[in-house]
């Protein structure tokens, strides 16, 4: 089970530098860029507190500044390269990757479990699209709703696992979807035990996706590997037969690499 975290109630929490992060968190892809006031009423504070944040990221480097409009700088991503940089499994995972699709012609990437969202930290897309969003790396997707997600949270500890359920945002992203708790719990019983996650057209329709857990040579959970498809391309009993073994066999060579 994960270290237990402290509560925004909590004297050694440092509100102002979570209220910073989340101002980064704020720009999307759909909001690339924003006015200070935009800004304000997505974060749901004051615009004078905003204009704060904003001008003090400005000054460090992170936020550029064009007029009335605010928008990340590549600064940010330096962020993200020290996660990079700390996890050197990460170019084992990469290198896998890329086989799967060079052999396979589909998507392959790597995801963590970060709450109810499972984050893409690596990844080797195919020359098609699939979702109407541009998947890359950092891009965030429901958890209960995607192969890997459902991979992850299958080896969460029975306690965490349960409160995971209860508080997970159930909705009919289409009509396969899933809606209720039990449905959740039930094919996450199912995950565990079978070792991986097929998801068919759940969180949009034509995404059919496979996912495996993929562990280090000393047991640690590294994340979720997938192999994601087109549901007029690739059928569930092809993604079983065919992707599925693949997957497998990447997961097994990257536990084997990464003693």
């Amino acid at each position: 089970m994960s270290e237990e975290k402290i509560l925004p109630t909590h004297r050694d929490y440092i509100s102002a530098l979570a209220t910073g992060l989340e101002v980064l968190s704020a720009f999307t892809a759909e909001h690339r860029e924003m006015t200070l006031s935009q800004v304000a009423e997505r974060m749901g504070i004051d615009r004078a507190k905003a204009r704060r944040f904003l001008l003090t990221l400005h000054s460090l480097g992170f936020i550029r500044r064009e007029g009335r409009i605010f928008a990340l700088t590549p600064k940010v991503l330096s962020l993200g390269q020290a996660y990079t940089a700390s996890n050197d499994y990460l170019a084992v995972v990469e290198h896998y990757l890329k086989a799967i699709t060079q052999e396979l012609g589909e998507s392959a990437s790597l995801g963590k479990l970060d709450g109810h969202s499972v984050v893409y930290v690596a990844r080797s897309p195919a020359s098609h699209r699939l979702m109407s969003i541009n998947i890359t790396t950092g891009t965030r997707l429901p958890a209960p709703y995607t192969s890997m997600g459902r991979v992850l949270a299958a080896h969460l500890d029975d306690p965490e696992q349960a409160a995971w359920i209860i508080d997970a945002a159930l909705e009919a992203h289409t009509q396969n979807s899933l809606t209720t708790v039990s449905e959740l719990k039930e094919e996450l019983d199912k995950v565990k035990h079978q070792g991986f996650s097929i998801v068919d057209q759940e969180l949009e329709e034509g995404l059919r996706s496979v996912a495996v857990p993929v562990f280090s040579g000393k047991g640690k959970l590294l994340g979720a590997m997938n192999i994601s498809t087109n549901a007029s391309r690739v059928s569930v009993e092809t993604l079983t037969g065919k992707c599925l073994p693949v997957l497998q066999d990447a997961a097994k060579q990257i536990q084997t690499d990464t003693l």
